[in-house]
Order: C-alpha cells, then structure tokens, then sequence
C-alpha cells in the first residue's frame, strides 16, 4: 500500500516513470567537483524526530544516512521558524545578517493599513497586503549560493520546487532561472514566468489526484505503538490518522505524504526537462519538502501520522536518486531542515511530562499593551504589537517619555509571568557580540541576537519557557508548533551524500550555515572573508580534508 501511493503520484512525471532499483557500487571517491548539486530541506524535521525514525528507513533516507551525517546540526538562532530557517541553509548566514528574522514582523512606519510584512513579499506593490501579496526575495539581503555560482559562471542553472514559497525564494535567491512553489491550487512562480512542461504535468497530476479520494494508509508495525488518540478538545483527537480524505480536498492533501511525492516528483521532472547536471557547470537543485510541517502543525509530531510521513518521505527520496543515479550525472546531496518541532502538549502530559502547556490566554501583545495602558492610564489605544512571545513592537508614534513607560511596564509585566523564560531590549541584544562556539552553549541572549536585525527586529523580545506551546486553543487550528528558543526546535539534520565519499558520522555540533561553504569548497568556490556566518565542514574522513586551511 505504501508503496504503490508513493508510485501513483511520482509516476505522472515521465522523468520518474522506471522502476527504483539498488544503487550501484560505490566508485573510488571523487576528485572533480559534482556536476550537480542537489539541496533538500525538509521543513520541520527536528533531530529527534529523524533519530527516533532512522532505523527504520530503508530508502532515500537510509543512503543519505550512510554518507556523511552531522546528527546535531543547528538553526542556532532562536527565531526557529520557516523564512528565517531557511534563509540561513544556502547563504552561509544566520538571520541576523540574512535580515529575515520570522515569517513575518511589524513595520509600524509602512504606509500601508497592514502593518504586518511577510518575509517573501514586496509590500511596495500596490494593494498588497501580508496575506495576499506579491512573492519576492525582496527581503533577503545576502547572496545565496546558487547567486554566488551564477555570479562565478554564468553557465550555472538554478532552480528550486518547494511546497511554500518562502522555502524556494530564500533557499534559490534573487537570479535562479526557476522557481517554483505551491499557490494553493497547483504550482506557480512569479508573474510573467512560462511554466516548463514539468511544472504543466506536474499540476495535472495534482488534479487528478486530488479529484480522487484518499483511502486510509496501511500502518507499519512500528508505527503502532504511536496510534493513540489524543483528546485536545472540542471533540477532536490527533494521533490516529492515517491520511483518508475526502476528493478535492487540498487541506487534507498538504498535510499528507502526498505533496511532499507532487514537490519530489516535479523536482525530478523539472531537473531531467533543463539538463541539469549535464552542461560545462555546476548545476544546483533545490527541493523544498514541506509536508511535515503542515503535518506536525496539524496532529503533533509523536503520532500514527508523522511515523506514516518518515516513512513515505524515505520512499519519495528513494526514489529520486534512483533515477538521478540512472542518468550517470555525478551529483552531490544535502539534506537538512529549517528547524525542528515540539509535540502538543496534551501528548506530553500523557507521557508523565507535566512542565508542557499551552501558553496562557491574554499573553498576546495586544492583550498585554491593554494591560500597560490602564495601568498607565492611557486609555484602550493599541501600544503594542506582535504575538505572545519574539519580537514585540511598541508603539513609535508615543512621545519619547511615554514610549519609555510603556517598555519599562511591558518588559516588567512579561518578566513576571510565569510561562516566560527572559526578555531581552533592544540595547542588551546589539550590546551582545554575535555569537560563536558551540550552538547549544549559547545563552538565550545570544540566541536572539544571532536572529537580531535592527531593522526589523522588535523593541524587545519575549522568551517563553521551555515546553509552553504558544497556542493557546488547539480546537480551531495548529495543535502544536515550533518557533522557540530551545534545542527540540533549534536541533536538525544535516546529511551529504556523494557516490564515493567515505561516510561517517561527526556527532559534534555544527550549524546550518555551515553548509554553503562546505558546498563552495566542494566545487572550488571562493567565500570572501567576513561575507558569512558559516565555516566549512570536512567531509572526507581519510587523511584529506575538503576544507581548505583555515
């Protein structure tokens, strides 16, 4: 039964319609760099989910963790959310120097009504607003990896397919020559784009599938043991499913093992229509893998539902380098993720954890400015903006003095709650120096400021406590989250795999950033000192190293 959904969706590109077969043996290790470069996030896979499944992978996963594999990579920041994460995977930078410090953050001076800024929009464009927007790299204020290959050789082809378009802009950049991510109904780009062939039958096949109702999903025996229904109120239960749904269905459909086999399959397509790998250059691919995130947003991440989406992701991936294998192109991977998850809170009472909890009601910014405001005698006027922890705006149009109060009160009000960990101003965090040395030693500070960016960045920023989810009702919405300052959000994977490369496993700590100048040094290409926050990792565990002397 796996097997064959896996096949149903992945099979409607023609560049995926052979059969997976075992990967060749490994030739001698390689000398000359790649010819294709081959980028995949997974989108809210935590360390910890990836070590409780690794057993049990048998595909794409299983290769990837046969190769060089970095179990304790981190989104060293504390923003651990989709935009910042992934815009520190492929420009070597954390958001502090990437300038995309959340998903969105308020710009209280923009002229626009809306003062929320999404992280992949350009509010210039008239009548845009943070939830109906035109989608641009206009934000990200460093150069990614792909811009930096193109910059070297003009030859270099870029393209990116992802499930969200903040993962494909700010892991592709500002000049790829495609990218692509889901719109909600099939997949687009940005206007004025011509979609190829592999975009065209990519959305066909999503149509159809979708006009299919889903039957329930054959459950492995060691996903049994995870098949408890979870009571979270207003007579829902998470943690029995098993991705039935209805025809038509898209919700449904993109928190399921399905859009990850619609991003995958494209992403083969989509590389096998533009050569990629085959020309003079190096050429990159990026895949974003955005299903476990809608999964884990939907039903936590310890149930029936995300031991299903480990095992169907290990399937989708297999098969992709299956068939990258069968074109004979020399291709090197990395897989990693933008951050990691916290199960629902409810899941974690039942296993005898009794500090998890959801944040209390009225924790949110507007909520606690009330609060300010009366006791400052101010009236009912909005002084306050953001959510219930992070970046947290104060009013700028107050006087100077009032302003002042108003900060002092807030921070004091936060401080005392009991769900807060620490609150941090504006003048402690770029007091800070940026931080360095091992991620998990950093102080919750030093977290911050690795996510600070005055321009954007909040007047002052709210840690909750370890384990307060900052959802307040699960009935109507997300039931668990991400976005903390803590090692369960902040840990994730990071694996390369090449034909011939000695694997080994380095379970030292190192971050995301990492990455783009490990990948650089692969193909031999120079980072200017001081543009980024990364350092090469080594990848040959024999006597040479890929690093070049540092």
């Amino acid at each position: 039964m796996l097997r064959s959904l896996a096949v149903t969706l992945l099979l409607a590109s023609p560049a995926l319609a052979q059969e997976a077969s075992p990967p060749p043996p490994p030739p001698a290790a390689p000398k000359a760099p790649p010819k294709l470069i081959v980028a995949v996030a997974v989108d809210q896979l935590s360390a910890d989910v990836f070590a409780e499944y690794r057993q049990h992978f048998t595909g794409g996963l299983a290769r990837l963790a046969n190769g060089v594999v970095f179990p304790s990579g981190y989104q060293s920041h504390a923003a651990t959310e989709t935009c910042p994460g992934h815009s520190t995977i492929l420009t070597g930078s954390r958001p502090a120097r990437t300038g995309i410090i959340a998903n969105d953050w308020i710009d209280l001076k923009t002229p626009r009504k809306d003062k929320t800024i999404y992280c992949a929009e350009d509010e210039r464009v008239p009548g845009s607003n943070s939830s109906n927007y035109t989608v641009s790299p206009l934000h990200l204020k460093v150069p990614t990896l792909g811009e930096r290959m193109r910059a070297a050789n003009p030859a270099v082809r870029v393209a990116a397919i992802a499930g969200k378009d903040r993962a494909a802009v700010m892991m592709s950049g500002h000049k790829a020559d495609q990218v692509w991510w889901w719109g909600g109904k099939g997949f687009v780009s940005y206007a004025g784009r011509t979609a190829p062939e592999a975009i065209t039958r990519g959305n066909a096949a999503v149509d159809k599938r979708l006009a299919e109702a889903q039957r329930p999903m054959e459950l492995p025996d060691f996903c049994k043991s995870r098949d408890l229904a979870i009571p979270i109120g207003g007579g829902r239960s998470v943690g029995t499913g098993r991705f039935e749904r209805d025809a038509g269905d898209v919700r449904r459909f993109r928190a399921s093992p399905e859009f990850d086999m619609a991003v995958v399959g494209i992403a083969a397509d989509l590389r096998a229509e533009l050569k990629l790998g085959e020309g003079s250059a190096t050429d990159l691919l990026i895949v974003g893998a955005s299903a476990s995130d809608y999964i884990g947003h939907t039903y936590g991440t310890e149930g029936t539902e995300m031991c299903l989406q480990m095992v169907n992701l290990d399937r989708t991936l297999g098969y992709l380098l299956d068939i990258l294998d069968k074109t004979g192109i020399d291709y090197q991977v990395v897989l990693t993720a933008d951050h990691g998850g916290h199960d629902l809170p409810e899941r974690h009472n039942m296993h005898a954890i009794p500090d998890a909890a959801r944040v209390e009601a009225g924790m949110g910014a507007k909520a606690m400015g009330q609060k300010v405001a009366a006791k400052l005698g101010m009236g009912d006027a909005q002084i306050l903006w953001g959510g219930n922890f992070g970046d947290i705006y104060v009013d700028p149009a107050l006087p100077a003095k009032q302003r002042q109060a108003v900060t002092r009160e807030a921070i004091a009000l936060y401080r005392a709650h009991p769900q807060v960990a620490g609150v941090f101003t504006r003048a402690e965090i770029l007091a800070t120096p940026s931080p360095s040395g091992p991620p998990e030693t950093w102080s919750l500070i030093q977290r911050a400021r690795a996510s600070y960016f005055p321009e954007r960045s909040g007047d002052f920023v709210v840690a909750l406590k370890p384990r307060i989810t900052p959802i307040s009702d699960p009935t109507n919405g997300s039931v668990a989250t991400h976005g903390s300052f803590w090692d369960y959000d902040r840990r994730v994977p990071i694996l390369f795999w090449r034909k011939g490369l000695t694997g080994f496993e380095q379970p030292m700590s190192v971050e995301t950033v990492d990455i783009l100048p490990t990948l650089a040094s692969v193909i031999g290409l120079p980072i200017p000192a001081g543009e980024i926050d990364g350092r090469c990792l080594d990848l040959d565990a024999g006597p040479g190293t890929t690093c070049p002397a540092r």
